[in-house]
């Protein structure tokens, strides 16, 4: 009796929290369909209208979006591929290869995701600003690729551990040097783990405000996100239902790229067998 209750307990508060976790969704898409001529100013709760594809071509005219969607794209998959790569390859030389000081080089690459990125901002913009870095595509995949390898190896090391070392140890008596042993059997093994950290830093690439409207001015330059924001800046005369309906255009590649991928990052949490 006492099981059951304590399941019937577990099982109400995770469907409270979905269900609070789903209200803001709900609401983002209800009041998306509003067409922006009818919004009243008040929140609907249950859809009346439907106007979604005009709001969503509005978001698209008034902030530019083309442009701004193929900066992201290309930051987000540069860097997510650059990160997941240089971070195996790190992974591999602390695990794999006999190095000295392995805790030291995780602590050292690790700690990178110890401090908010709020306090990288000043000195970066000073640095960007004086250097030929400052609003520029390649300045942009820099900093995201570099802010995305610490937790990405830190995801691809924990990965590394439970890979089996008689693997390794056969190849190397067979004569493998390390570059091919990192490549053609490291790699492969850890092919998920890697697609894993490809779709978490693609997201969080995608999703960045702070340094696209830091670090960028122009607006050939700056990613969706950016672009998204001057929707709802000083010289924006465009309802909220059209600053939503963007925000669900802007949500749809990685969506699409995490369902696509699901199978990958769920494998990559388990335990390698």
């Amino acid at each position: 009796m006492t099981m059951s209750l304590g399941r019937v307990l577990r099982t109400g508060t995770v469907a409270v929290l979905a269900l609070l976790w789903l209200v803001p969704t709900w609401l983002l898409v209800v009041n998306a369909l509003v067409p922006a001529e009818s919004y009243s100013g008040s929140p609907h709760w249950l859809p009346t209208e439907f106007g979604l594809f005009d709001n969503m071509s509005q978001a698209w005219d008034r902030a530019n979006l083309g442009p701004a969607f193929g900066n992201s794209l290309l930051y987000s998959v540069v860097s997510a591929l650059a990160a997941a790569v240089l971070a195996a390859g790190a992974a591999f030389a602390t695990i794999i290869m006999p190095v000295k000081h392995r805790a030291l080089w995780f602590w050292v690459i690790y700690s990178g995701t110890l401090l908010p990125l709020q306090v990288f901002i000043r000195p970066l913009f000073l640095s960007y600003a004086e250097s030929s870095l400052y609003d520029t595509q390649f300045g942009l995949v820099l900093i995201y690729t570099a802010i995305a390898i610490p937790f990405a190896f830190f995801v691809m090391r924990n990965y590394a551990l439970t890979l089996p070392k008689e693997v390794v140890e056969a190849a190397r008596l067979d004569g493998a040097s390390w570059w091919r042993l990192f490549w053609q059997i490291h790699v492969p093994l850890t092919r998920s783990a890697m697609i894993a950290v490809f779709v978490f830093q693609f997201v969080a690439v995608w999703n960045d405000l702070m340094f696209g409207i830091t670090l960028t001015t122009s607006r050939n330059i700056r990613p969706v996100m950016a672009a998204l924001a001057d929707l709802q800046g000083n010289y924006s005369n465009v309802g909220p239902p059209v600053v939503l309906a963007g925000a669900l255009l802007v949500s749809l590649p990685t969506l699409v790229l995490f369902f696509s991928a699901q199978r990958f990052f769920i494998s990559s949490l388990r335990i390698h067998r």
